[in-house]
């Protein structure tokens, strides 16, 4: 139905547009993330770094990639679970597991919660794969790094032990504790490494730390080529999420306006036809006042040619003919005063 548009209408306009705009915003920022990270300049370890960055404006190099393997600088942490397993980054996590009754679809569905969760880390640098080369790069907060995923070396879950009290008690309160899982994860000695940041070289030692330019700070357990083909692949998520919201909320403007525009063609016709109708109405009263001065006094009012032969019922008008009475629509109303008839009785002249 043509008409104005709906308050529904304008919630989905308004909806799509806004998550477009946001969702572009975060294409944009992952675009350019991917492309940085594609310029940045990929040195190796070696003994010509340092030369390198001596030369370098500032010492420093804004944006480069380095590979190599984890060394310890001092002191090294040791897995809490598993013998003669040294890193220098530690991630333990305690997650609880429990089934939560969901009253609108009538279900239970798995909830996992992390309850507790404790990071360790020591100084350590990246050295060159090369066990020949002694070069090596201080990593700077790698606590703030991306991508920097550790490897999971102990896994285990500890499931909850339910008494007949505590069952009745989950289902009268939706939630029905499953366990513990309790997970420890490491960046170990010897691991590849990549890290992308800004290259420094501070005395004699290189260090590699977030850059000042805005630019993300990578270190990631996988190769550089690994790294790329990921942030490549966020962005091309990213841009489809966001044509596609934006194909909705162009779509919806679309039908809006089109809406808008056959409303504004039904007013203009009803319009048009009611100025044909308002002309035709005053035609027809200028022809009725001519043919009224000729016509008898007791001729129908409704077509003004024969003469008037019945009564109305209750209103008591005597004004049209019987054919013209017959020609009224139902329910039948006087056309002087507008009243119901009930009834008509012919009208008999002596």
């Amino acid at each position: 139905m043509d008409g104005p548009p709906s308050a529904a209408q304008l919630i989905v306009l308004a909806t799509s547009s806004a998550l477009t705009a946001v969702f572009y915003s975060i294409y944009k920022s992952r675009a350019t993330t991917f492309n940085r990270l594609k310029g940045a300049k990929k040195l190796s370890i070696d003994q010509n770094l340092q030369e390198l960055l001596s030369e370098a404006p500032g010492k420093c190099v804004p944006y480069a990639v380095i590979e190599g393997a984890v060394k310890a600088v001092k002191e090294t942490l040791n897995s809490q679970f598993v013998d003669n397993c040294k890193g220098v980054i530690e991630r333990l996590t305690l997650r609880e597991n429990k089934l939560v009754w969901n009253r609108t679809t009538h279900l239970w569905y798995d909830s996992v919660k992390v309850i507790h969760q404790r990071t360790n880390s020591v100084p350590f640098s990246i050295g060159s794969l090369d066990e020949n080369m002694s070069s090596c790069v201080r990593v700077v907060s790698p606590l703030e790094a991306s991508e920097l995923e550790l490897q999971t070396t102990y896994e285990n879950f500890h499931p909850s032990v339910h008494s007949f009290t505590n069952t009745i008690g989950h289902f009268i309160s939706g939630e029905r504790p499953k366990g513990v899982q309790e997970t420890e994860e490491m960046l170990r000695i010897g691991d590849s490494l990549t890290g992308v940041g800004e290259l420094v070289l501070d005395n004699s030692l290189i260090k590699l730390q977030p850059p000042k330019e805005g630019y993300c700070y990578f270190l990631s357990r996988f190769g550089y080529d690994a790294l790329l083909r990921k942030q490549e692949s966020s962005v091309r998520g990213w841009r489809i999420i966001t044509v596609l919201f934006g194909m909705a909320a162009c779509s919806t403007l679309v039908y809006i306006l089109w809406k808008k525009l056959a409303h504004y063609r039904q007013c203009k016709r009803d319009r048009r036809m009611l100025e044909d109708f308002m002309e035709q109405q005053r035609q027809r009263g200028l022809a009725g006042d001519l043919e009224t001065d000729c016509a008898p006094a007791n001729s129908c009012s409704v077509c003004l040619s024969r003469s008037r032969e019945c009564v109305f019922l209750e209103c008591g008008h005597v004004c049209t003919c019987l054919s013209c009475y017959d020609a009224l629509p139902r329910p039948k109303k006087c056309p002087i005063c507008r009243g119901r008839i009930h009834r008509a009785v012919p009208l008999y002249n002596s």
